[in-house]
């Protein structure tokens, strides 16, 4: 088909260094990887900060599992590691690899009456608490250490000056030692952790607002990185980071050749067909036929050998499939062959970032040369809490990449009104649309019947009458311009001729 990918799957910083395309340590999380520009710089000590249920302690699992075998040590001083290794287990993480230096408090201490220190005072004061610390790393010497939390260190130091030096120390110490520093803190309003930020050489925030979990690094010494708030799902197999859709960092070779929809009528309204690289809004009431117009220019593709793939946020896969088949479009023929994938999406388990991802991987990864959103309403649902600000950004940041990648983009919007004053969308977002299809209701000799047009086209000229538009058993037919009627967009059109040219009609 002509298209050659250059888009990568994990991008690099523009005019990075040396040290930057450099040795990486994974954090063995999808996607996030990417943000880091290959991972974490080795030597280094980086705090991860969030509040409680954020998935602090899970990205410290991630992270010593991504490492080579008996050689992670965690440290824990808040949760017992029976509690951790149980609960990484329930994930599917085998920590069996990982050496523990369990430092929690006992129950014995609570039961002895006790104050609830992670060491008796005693042994703070001598510093025994550091010998357990000092003899793991020097006999194992780990490549990774998690320390979970390290501000139970505060607790331990008769003052935050001693509290500072003794983390400073003992971030040296195991950097020295030639290992990697993943700690975690616990802040609070009393006790900030401004001073470990300073500290340490990355920071990642983990956040959790409502539906949605996002991951965000503002520092990262001797490198960059993926800048903004990245999204993040927790499932059964840990966590998965979805990198921010930077558009102008993917591209591909193409040349903008229109694509025919295989309707004779369709094309001469759209001059040919509607190029790659580009994107168009088919927009019209519920059940006009958005859907079956975009699943035309799929069937299309399969004729020419090129892979396609719709994405349903609306209609569930089977009613697609029994709709397309009742009007002559082989869809289980063309999944057969590989010419077509349908991805039913439930947008309340998506974010724009993890849909985005998804059609990385069909362009990128499986060559789709055409994508279908169906549609912008269902897309709209994954931006819950966010506004038509937001919305905008995201759906333009997806439109632009499929450009880039000389995809040929369809994207359905639904209108509200079924006749009546005439709306192209119902987003705002005819200005990211290369062109835009209309389909109306007509009501026609106390018929209702359909017509189609086209708004806008950006890549070439195009027909400017209406044509009414039927759906059939074989197929989409679209008969001449309704010349002879006014008023379509109205919905309740006249004729414009003699009466007696409405009975020749």
């Amino acid at each position: 088909m002509g298209i050659e990918r250059v888009g990568e799957r994990m991008d690099d910083p523009p005019n990075a260094s040396e040290d930057e395309r450099g040795e990486r340590l994974s954090t063995g999380i999808e996607g996030f990887d990417d943000v880091l520009y290959g991972g974490f710089v080795p030597n280094r000590a980086y705090l991860v900060r969030g509040e409680p249920g954020t998935g602090k302690t899970l990205l410290g699992t991630h992270f010593l599992t991504a490492g080579d075998p008996n050689e992670s040590l965690f440290i824990n001083l808040g949760q017992p590691e029976s509690d951790v290794r149980s609960d990484a287990a329930a994930l599917g993480f085998d920590l069996s690899s990982v050496e523990f230096l369990d430092l929690s408090p006992e129950s014995e201490f609570f039961a002895e009456g006790r104050t609830y220190d992670v060491f008796p005072p005693g042994d703070v004061e001598t510093g025994a608490f550091v010998e357990p610390i000092a003899d793991a790393v020097t006999d194992l010497q780990p490549t990774r250490v998690f320390v979970d939390p390290v501000t139970q260190f505060r607790y331990l130091s008769p003052d935050e000056y001693q509290f500072r030096k003794q983390i400073l120390s003992f971030l040296q110490f195991v950097k020295s030692n030639g290992g990697t520093v993943l700690f975690t803190s616990q802040a609070t309003t009393a006790s900030p952790d401004d001073d470990l930020q300073f500290m340490s050489d990355g920071i990642v925030h983990l956040r959790y607002g409502t539906r949605k979990r996002s991951v965000e690094v503002t520092k990262h010494r001797g490198s960059d990185f993926r800048s903004g708030t990245h999204a993040m799902k927790v499932g059964d197999d840990g966590m998965t980071v979805f990198p921010e859709l930077v558009p102008g960092r993917h591209r591909a070779e193409f040349s903008p050749e229109a694509v025919s929809s295989g309707v004779p009528g369709v094309d001469a309204l759209l001059n040919g067909g509607l190029e790659r690289g580009t994107v168009t809004i088919v927009s019209g009431p519920s059940g006009v036929g958005k859907t079956t117009f975009g699943g035309q220019f799929m069937k299309e593709a399969a004729g020419r050998g090129e892979r396609s793939v719709i994405f349903l946020f609306e209609e569930s896969r089977g009613t697609f499939v029994h709709r397309s088949e009742s009007i002559n479009v082989p869809v289980r023929e063309m999944m057969d062959r590989g010419t077509l994938k349908i991805e039913e999406v439930e947008p309340l388990e998506h974010s724009p970032e993890s849909f985005a991802g998804m059609v990385r991987t069909e362009v990128e990864d499986r060559d789709a040369s055409v994508v279908m959103v169906d549609g912008l309403k269902g897309y709209q649902l994954s931006m819950t809490g966010e506004g038509e600000a937001e919305f905008l950004t995201e759906i333009h940041a997806l439109g632009r990449y499929l450009r880039n990648m000389g995809v040929t983009a369809i994207f359905t919007s639904e209108t509200a009104s079924v006749t009546g004053a005439f709306s192209p969308t119902e987003h705002g977002v005819s200005y990211l649309a290369d062109n835009i299809v209309f389909l109306r209701y007509l009501e026609l000799g106390g018929e209702l019947r359909k017509a189609i047009g086209v708004l806008k086209k950006r890549g070439s000229d195009f027909e400017r009458t209406l044509r009414e538009f039927e759906i059939t058993e074989y197929g989409i037919e679209v008969g001449a311009p309704l010349s002879n009627l006014r008023g379509i967009l109205s919905g309740t059109p006249e004729w414009a001729g003699p009466r007696g040219e409405e009975r020749t009609e």
